[in-house]
């Protein structure tokens, strides 16, 4: 199973606007100055008190994801990618989120193509089978969403963020929006 910050994991299933999960915390993530005051491609800096660019060698991944997590919330989907540019390329958990950025952007093929890689570095990332699954939901593959919520069910996702939300795409038809 893909882990994440327990912050970032926080508000994945809050009112249908959930962009990564995996905790059943509905708490939004609360906005902080990386996605109210800092410029595209700068993160808080807590310790510095004040925006640094995401590439800094003061923050660490974890801070990195936390930042996409905020901004991917607050709909600042540039923003979010310019601060996975400054993380490792082939990280599954960079590749999952570059999919549902695709995809929030109307970019099916290339979200499916994220995913797919994302799942190649890591066949356990639950978060991605979700994502994918939703995307499936949206292309009308229905069989294909229900493939990946039985994926996420067999690698310990049964009653996940991932599995829940996939499950109410498949009964509702809505997915995830951040």
């Amino acid at each position: 199973m893909i882990r994440f910050s327990s912050v970032f994991l926080a508000s994945a299933f809050s009112a249908s606007l959930a962009f990564a999960a995996g905790s059943d915390d509905p708490t939004p993530p609360a906005p902080s100055p990386t996605s109210t005051e800092c410029p595209r491609g700068q993160v808080w800096d807590e310790g510095r008190r004040m925006c640094v660019g995401a590439q800094s060698s003061a923050l660490d991944d974890d801070l990195r994801y936390n930042a996409v997590r905020e901004l991917a919330y607050a709909g600042k989907l540039d923003h979010a990618s310019d601060v996975l540019d400054a993380m490792q390329v082939g990280d599954d958990r960079v590749l999952t989120y570059r999919g549902f950025i695709a995809r929030q952007q109307g970019d099916w093929a290339q979200a499916l193509a994220y995913y797919q890689d994302a799942l190649r570095a890591n066949p356990d990332n639950i978060l991605a089978r979700s994502y994918m699954g939703q995307g499936y939901v949206l292309q009308g593959e229905i069989p294909a969403a229900q493939v990946q919520l039985q994926e996420i069910r067999d690698r310990g996702g049964r009653d996940s963020w991932a599995e829940t939300s996939l499950l109410r795409a498949l009964r509702t038809g809505q997915t995830s929006a951040y």
